[in-house]
């Protein structure tokens, strides 16, 4: 087990039930059973914040600690662009996340492929929200 993911996943903060939250999304990864549902509040088109819970593996837990911190105080078209690279990353396209979202790299990594649909299982729960 890397220890990096460890401590990001053990980042808690934003592992909560958001009360009065305006938006909402859960999925569940069919491969693995991870489950995860991302409660958002949004205001002019700004995530101002950002809770989540779910019964998922260490690297999802990761994924949407790490997602949670970067999402507030940005808009939703930025998270949504997020996302999409997000997604492009594990089709071959790496240039994205050397670029704009370097601080992805400590989960982005290719030793965790294998891992890439607990991974996205946020990113995915969270365009849901953002992307309309």
């Amino acid at each position: 087990m890397d220890l990096e993911i460890l401590n990001i996943a053990s980042d808690t903060d934003n592992n909560r039930n958001l009360k009065n939250h305006t938006h909402f999304s859960k999925l569940k990864n069919s491969i693995c059973g991870d489950e995860i549902q991302i409660k958002l509040i949004i205001k002019e088109d700004k995530i101002v914040d950002f809770g989540y819970q779910g019964h998922s593996c260490v690297y999802c837990q990761a994924s949407a600690s790490l997602l949670s911190k970067i999402c507030i105080n940005n808009k939703k078209s930025k998270i949504n662009e997020l996302c999409n690279d997000a997604k492009s990353y594990f089709n071959g396209n790496l240039e994205n996340i050397d670029k704009k979202w370097i601080f992805l790299k400590r989960l982005f990594k290719k030793k965790n492929l294998s891992k890439k649909n607990c991974i996205l299982l946020p990113f995915k729960t969270l365009q849901k929200i953002v992307s309309d």
